[in-house]
């Protein structure tokens, strides 16, 4: 695997692949790569001749109060684990590469709507933030496909439509989310957790399961939300959101909607955990 941190090394390379009539996946990342994010990797493979990866720590999608400078930063770790997996080409830029005007003078894509709720609404401009890198880093290395892990539901739903309303030329594929045993969804951000926090972590996803069940038992949806919120606070959680939408728009859910998803935020001491889950009713 090469890295590098020069856009014009990574736009040689794509170049030369396409010159061969060879196509090429991407698999962007903050790094500090667990599990989920080399699933990515393996699924980016079975999708593309080559597999180009990159490690950036984007300071847009960071408020002044987020952890923009105690996110881990693990690249030697991260390098062997991408080869390992098969990944051959790897975008290490910096900020001052990716923004050289700096961030106040940078241009910026904003996707209207659903960038503003849930997470959007507890973290204003972070989706404005996350739609301009991907947009640059879709332009630095042009892949045929990228893939983006469904654990970030608001995200990939973003980015979905930002593709479709800029009529970019390449695939979005979200990737079932990668959980450990217990059923908490991998993230960054686990790293945080003590071991106690960790154990008391998994109440998450069984809060989401549960209160799917009580919707398709007919519950009312905010009679579910309450009881799944009450749980949450029970496993020593601090509740963000906890709302169920439509899977297709991100919509207030309505009862003719059938295809809903639930999502939820919540602070677990150092750590805010996000999660969601997709049914019928």
């Amino acid at each position: 695997m090469h890295t590098t941190a020069l856009i014009d090394e990574i736009r040689a390379q794509v170049r030369a692949w396409r010159a061969r009539g060879e196509t090429v996946a991407f698999v962007p990342t903050m790094g500090n790569l667990h599990a989920g994010h080399i699933h990515l990797v393996n699924e980016a493979r079975k999708r593309a001749d080559h597999v180009v990866a990159s490690i950036f720590v984007n300071p847009m999608q960071f408020g002044k109060n987020e952890d923009l400078d105690a996110y881990p930063r693990t690249l030697a770790d991260d390098q062997a684990a991408l080869t390992a997996a098969g990944c051959e080409l790897l975008f290490t830029p910096t900020p001052e590469i990716i923004y050289p005007k700096g961030l106040d003078a940078q241009t910026f894509v904003e996707v209207p709507g659903i960038s503003d709720v849930l997470c959007g609404a507890s973290r204003p401009g972070h989706f404005r933030g996350v739609a301009t890198i991907v947009l640059k880093l879709f332009n630095i290395v042009q892949p045929d496909v990228a893939l983006f892990g469904r654990k970030d539901f608001q995200q990939l739903l973003v980015i979905r439509t930002m593709v479709e309303d800029l009529s970019l030329p390449l695939e979005i594929v979200g990737i079932d989310t990668v959980r450990e045993a217990s059923g908490l969804a991998m993230s960054s951000r686990n790293g945080y957790l003590t071991a106690d926090e960790k154990q008391r972590a998994a109440a998450l996803k069984r809060a989401l399961d549960q209160l799917a069940s009580d919707i398709q038992a007919g519950m009312a949806v905010t009679d579910a939300c309450n009881k799944a919120n009450d749980s949450l606070r029970q496993a020593g959680f601090t509740p963000d959101y906890m709302e169920v939408r439509s899977a297709r728009t991100l919509a207030e859910a309505t009862d003719a909607d059938r295809e809903l998803v639930v999502l939820a935020a919540a602070q677990l001491g150092k750590a805010r955990l996000i999660d969601n889950l997709c049914f019928n009713r």
